[in-house]
């Protein structure tokens, strides 16, 4: 455990005071008595507004308790009710965002979008170099391309299976960039001829369709674009690939996530001052470009560091590059959480988003003022997500946040940009009004079907039993959250200045499916995606040379409609008599993925990575997951629809099944057979016996107490 330093009316863990001091503070040309004495002053002066928002969310949940407790759901006296409570907010009038110094990867790109824990170097140094992939081996070493017929994956290089990968790509160039006569299947050569990509077949010579595609040559090969994305034919005839390609093609490299979270918040496990340094030293390292990770893999010791930028000659003979990594946002928390790492006057911890805000942004100060090789926003922006908002107050309230942090950090207003994450209900229904309280720094908002469904299960617990989780995705309210989501967005003038952003892709091992299915995220109009991996960022790139983005935009704009009626229907089961098969069933999936997800993030601060579901398929799990199954167990709970006596043994037995799942993992303890020892256990219990009094639902109290717990008990340091 660290020691406090006070330093003007706080009290700040040393590790961290010394860090920002020494390694934060002289980059980002602020004084440091400057600083704390700034700091203190944002705490003091925020903090009891920050504390007030969340009692009008309590306030706001008892009051729709209540008229559920008395009423049967009707919709216009439930539109009324929540009018006159102030949950639905009057709408403002029609307006278009004003903010400006936008990068071009979020204004004028369409691409895949990454989501990581920056607490984990590892996957951040990879997330960031995810900007280019190759194609050839996303294909080859998934289930993208099919394994019958003799191209089975193996421990060698398959030549059947190469062989369909070829084929793969020939086809997607022919799709992406077409030639004016033949295909790209039938090439034997390219070149460049007075500023033209020549494309050799075997019956003569032709160029692109669209010639303006071409954009230069590299040492490696031709660049071309498509719908804003760039493609790079590799060209080496000495090459293993190479050298059985008629035109010496070795691979096709991918424009692929031009966008990337690098998150403090779902995905990480951060409890106090030790876990916080880690994470805020990583994202110094991102921002500075020396980030590193060093692993070991199949038996070799691997170092990554950050790429460079990439090196073109245009078809005029001018040099020009193009960036190597990802454009960066820092996800921060959200408004709820308070963390030890710094105490207030008053000896209690500060909230934990008013600490991320300032850190993270004296951090990225550097880079966004354009410092030698400090490059991840071109434009001198800093791009802070800030998610789990509930309404407009709370984002005019981040909005003062920025405010005061660049007056402290003595930066223009609006160098911070926000994104604002729709994933509450309440910010759902009045998104226009969210989006107008920060309209001169919005650059972003997305939907997420976890969060924003484990807060529809909270706010209407009173409303009756839920329907089934897996029947969630056909309900008519989130059928219309994703359009009004798009509609807002775009109506508020989001196109080629903001992205609209989609939810994740949970299964990393499925990208067959994913290639099928995430196309329709595109094609709702949105600007971006999340994606598990840089693997499905290059496959779900394929999808944006498919559809301009942009051109669809403006046909939905063209097709605006008001979506918060449908909204508002909830979504209970007309009649909750389902056969006792079904319901355990529902509870041994809900209570297995709560399990699987718990015990990693209790017993090792993991806060995300691929857990194995009920049937062993591997999900990426973050909160926004244990969110959603934690809340629908405990509507059925307080519903009767289970007891507590089942759910017990429902939990205990599927203890046993992560318990076997995990038993490969050397660091792994079980939960069983002495449950009442396990703190893993006994926090996954907290969550669905104590779910209806969690605030909003949300697991971070809940997760933060066994944590900390489970670090006293076990002697764990980050």
């Amino acid at each position: 455990m660290g020691n406090y330093v006070k330093v003007g009316s706080l009290q700040v863990d040393d590790r961290l005071y010394e860090f920002v001091n020494s390694r934060v503070l002289p980059e980002a040309g602020v004084d440091q008595e400057a600083f704390w004495t700034g700091f203190s002053q944002i705490v003091a002066d925020v903090t009891p507004e920050n504390r007030k928002l969340l009692q009008r969310r309590n306030d706001l949940q008892a009051q729709i308790n209540n008229w559920h407790r008395s009423h049967s759901f009707e919709p216009t006296a439930y539109k009324n009710f929540l009018e006159k409570i102030g949950y639905l907010e009057p709408e403002t009038a029609d307006f278009t965002i004003e903010t400006q110094n936008v990068d071009e990867e979020i204004a004028l790109q369409a691409g895949p979008q990454l989501v990581v824990p920056v607490n984990n170097a590892r996957y951040a140094v990879n997330a960031a170099n995810a900007r280019w992939g190759s194609l050839y081996d996303a294909l080859y070493g998934t289930d993208a391309i099919s394994e019958t017929d003799g191209a089975e994956k193996s421990s060698g290089y398959n030549p059947i299976r190469g062989e369909r990968v070829v084929a793969f790509a020939r086809r997607f160039l022919d799709t992406a960039a077409p030639l004016e006569i033949g295909s790209h299947t039938e090439s034997t050569g390219y070149h460049v001829e007075n500023g033209r990509l020549m494309i050799s077949l075997q019956n003569g010579e032709t160029a692109l369709k669209n010639p303006e595609q071409f954009k230069g040559t590299s040492e490696t090969g031709f660049l071309l674009v498509n719908h804003g994305l760039h493609i790079e034919i590799q060209i080496d005839p000495d090459h293993s690939i190479g050298s059985k390609d008629p035109a010496g093609v070795k691979d096709i490299l991918m424009e692929a996530a031009t966008t990337t979270i690098m998150d403090c918040e779902d995905s990480v496990a951060a409890v106090d001052a030790e876990d916080k340094l880690l994470v805020y030293e990583n994202w110094l390292g991102l921002m500075r470009g020396d980030l590193s990770a060093s692993f070991t893999k199949d038996g070799s010791q691997i170092h990554r560091t950050l790429n460079a930028d990439r090196s073109y000659i245009s078809p005029n003979g001018a040099p020009f590059e193009l960036p190597g990594r990802s454009l960066m946002f820092v996800r921060n928390v959200g408004h709820l959480m308070t963390n030890k790492a710094i105490l207030d006057e008053y000896g209690d911890e500060i909230f934990e988003g008013i600490l991320d805000g300032v850190i993270t942004s004296a951090i990225a100060k550097p880079s966004a003022l354009g410092q030698p090789n400090r490059k991840n926003s071109r434009k001198g922006s800093i791009y802070i997500v800030k998610p789990k908002m509930h309404g407009s107050e709370e984002v005019a309230f981040a909005d003062d946040l920025f405010n005061r942090i660049e007056d402290l950090l003595n930066m223009p207003r609006y160098t911070i940009k926000i994104g604002v994450m729709d994933e509450e209900r309440r910010t759902s229904l009045n998104l226009k009004n969210c989006i107008a309280a920060v309209r001169n720094r919005i650059v972003f908002i997305n939907t997420g079907f976890l969060d924003r469904t484990g807060d529809e299960m909270h706010t209407s617990m009173e409303a009756g039993p839920m329907i089934r989780k897996s029947d969630m995705r056909g309900a008519a309210w989130l059928k219309n959250y994703e359009k009004s989501n798009v509609a807002s967005g775009l109506a508020a003038g989001f196109g080629h200045r903001a992205q609209i952003g989609k939810g994740m892709w949970a299964m990393p091992d499925l990208m067959a499916d994913m290639m099928e299915q995430k196309i329709t995220h595109v094609q709702a109009g949105a600007n971006t995606a999340w994606v598990p991996s840089p693997t499905a960022a290059v496959l779900h790139a394929i999808h944006y040379h498919e559809v301009n983005v942009f051109d669809r935009q403006q046909e939905i704009a063209d097709q605006a409609a008001d979506f918060r009626d449908a909204m508002l229907h909830i979504p209970i089961a007309n009649e909750a008599n389902w056969p006792a098969e079904d319901i355990q069933q529902e509870l041994d999936n809900n209570a297995q993925g709560i399990l699987g997800y718990v015990v990693r993030w209790i017993e090792q601060g993991i806060g995300c990575s691929k857990v194995p579901d009920i049937h062993n398929i591997g999900l990426m799990e973050d909160r926004a997951t244990l969110r959603i199954s934690s809340q629908h167990i405990a509507n059925w709970l307080h519903h009767g629809i289970c007891t507590k006596k089942q759910l017990m043994e429902t939990m205990k037995r599927m203890a046993k099944v992560v318990d076997e799942q995990n038993a490969g993992d050397p660091g792994y303890r079980p939960m069983g057979p002495n449950y009442s020892d396990s703190v893993a256990f006994a926090a996954a219990c907290d969550l669905v016996f104590k779910g209806y009094e969690q605030p909003n639902g949300y697991t971070e109290p809940i997760l933060h107490q066994r944590r900390l717990q489970a670090k006293e008990k076990y002697s764990i340091t980050s």
